[in-house]
């Protein structure tokens, strides 16, 4: 007979809601296993256990936002830094790129909890990604993500055919081997980046590892979500059709 799990897991895993959701709606009685209102934290279950959402909790999740910011040059894409502002203060409704689509305002409840899955360092720009949703943030930065993000990176040097070799497979930092990557020449002093992983400063430290300096790095895709014509510094909501 397998253990019970704790509820909050099997809904995370489930796919309903982040871990620190679900212990949100539990806690407010908006959660039924087998038919049955659970409200209290810590609760586990069997893991094959019918799980409900009430329609309070449905609403709750579905209000929860997800933004796309073109982030310039010189903000940084969490914690602020001395003398450098972050990225999240040029969500404001005078920055908001709106949708023709959508009336959809920004409000004041929609920076509850949201923060930035992933980051972009401050010497580049590109598409940054803030988000209230748990799931969306474990899907983009969590530990098994497989997500692609693709950059478009300018760069000073000559590289050879072993380096761009080593560029798509065959580096390692910190002693760690990279994941493979997709690295093609774009035009004449500009690479696209096609990466799965993340690591701290990762390109530019993958290019000077061949002889290469950047000069310039832009992000333009995460998973299925493109920046476009998002002007610098403006941002907008993530469409209901879109899906990363």
């Amino acid at each position: 007979m397998k253990e019970p799990v704790r509820l909050s897991k099997i809904m995370a895993e489930r796919g309903l809601c982040s871990r620190r959701e679900a212990d949100e709606l539990i806690a407010k009685g908006w959660v039924k296993v087998d038919g049955i209102i659970v409200d209290q934290l810590g609760t586990k279950i069997s893991s094959d256990a019918k799980i409900e959402l009430a329609p309070q909790a449905k609403s709750n999740l579905d209000r929860l936002v997800t933004i796309l910011l073109n982030k310039p040059i010189g903000y940084v894409s969490g914690q602020p830094e001395k003398d450098y502002e972050p990225a999240v203060r040029l969500i404001t409704p005078q920055n908001h790129e709106k949708d023709e689509d959508s009336n959809r305002r920004l409000e004041r409840y929609h920076f509850d909890g949201l923060a930035p899955a992933g980051r972009l360092d401050i010497d580049s720009q590109g598409l940054l990604v803030f988000t209230q949703n748990g799931q969306i943030a474990k899907k983009l930065i969590g530990e098994n993500s497989e997500i692609e993000k693709e950059y478009l990176v300018r760069v000073r040097g000559n590289l050879s055919k072993e380096g761009l070799r080593l560029l798509n497979f065959g580096l390692e930092l910190d002693g760690v081997p990279l994941k493979r990557a997709q690295v093609t020449w774009q035009n004449e002093d500009q690479l696209k980046f096609i990466l799965t992983e993340g690591k701290k400063r990762q390109i530019r430290r993958m290019c000077e590892a061949v002889g290469l300096q950047v000069a310039g790095l832009k992000r333009v895709r995460i998973g299925r979500v493109k920046l476009g014509k998002l002007p610098e510094g403006k941002w907008r909501f993530l469409r209901p059709d879109e899906m990363f």
